[in-house]
C-alpha cells in the first residue's frame, strides 16, 4: 500500500543491495563510501563524479572520442561507466534517479555492495575489456597485437593502487590526473 506524502517529509528511501535502506539526502558530493548499518561500507558514485575519478583524463578523452552514445548524455561519462558495471553486476548495484530533487546536488546516484576500491578495480577491468573489444575490430593486426601485449603486462590492481595514491582519496578535494 502506498504511503501518503507529507510535504517536506521523507519521500524516498533507497534499498541497498545488502537489504538496508538509505536516505539519498545523506549522500554528499565528496562521499566515496557509505558506512552502512549492516556493518559494511558501500561504494558511492554520482553522475557529477567525473570518469577521471577512475582513469586518467587522457584515457577519458580517448573514450569520449571513440565511444558513441545513444542517450541523453552529450558524451561518454560516469553514467555510461556505471551502466557497464550494472550490466555485469545487476544484483550488486542500485541506482537512484534524483532528477526531481534539487536538494542533493546530483541527478544519478549508484550505491554498490562493494567497497570503493573494489568498484575502482571493476571499472578499470571493464574499461580494458571495452578497449580490447574496440581494438579487436581494428583492421591493423599490428595495433591489435601491440595492444594485447600491453594488456597482458598491465596490472589492474597495481594501477588502481597507484592511481588512488596519486588522486589522494582521503578527502573530497582530489584532482584529476
Amino acid at each position: 500500500m502506498a504511503e501518503p506524502r507529507v510535504p517536506g517529509g521523507d519521500t524516498t528511501r533507497l534499498e541497498l543491495p545488502c537489504g538496508e535502506t538509505l536516505d539519498p539526502h545523506d549522500i554528499d558530493l565528496g562521499m566515496r563510501e557509505y558506512s552502512c548499518t549492516c556493518g559494511e561500507r558501500h561504494a558511492v558514485v554520482t553522475d557529477v563524479h567525473p570518469p577521471s575519478r577512475f582513469v586518467p583524463e587522457s584515457l577519458v578523452s580517448i573514450l569520449r572520442e571513440t565511444v558513441e552514445t545513444a542517450d541523453d548524455f552529450d558524451e561518454f561519462g560516469t553514467p555510461h561507466i556505471m551502466g557497464i558495471v550494472m550490466e555485469e553486476f545487476p544484483d550488486d548495484v542500485v541506482v537512484h534517479d534524483a532528477a526531481e530533487d534539487g536538494a542533493v546536488g546530483y541527478t544519478l546516484l549508484w550505491v554498490t555492495d562493494f567497497r570503493a576500491r573494489r568498484v575502482h578495480v571493476i571499472i578499470v577491468e571493464l574499461l580494458v575489456e571495452l578497449m580490447e573489444h574496440a581494438v579487436s575490430h581494428a583492421e591493423d593486426d599490428t595495433t591489435t597485437s601491440e595492444f594485447e601485449q600491453q594488456m597482458r603486462e598491465f596490472d589492474v590492481e597495481a594501477f588502481v593502487d597507484q592511481y588512488r595514491d596519486m588522486r589522494d582519496f582521503s578527502d573530497e578535494f582530489d584532482t584529476p590526473v
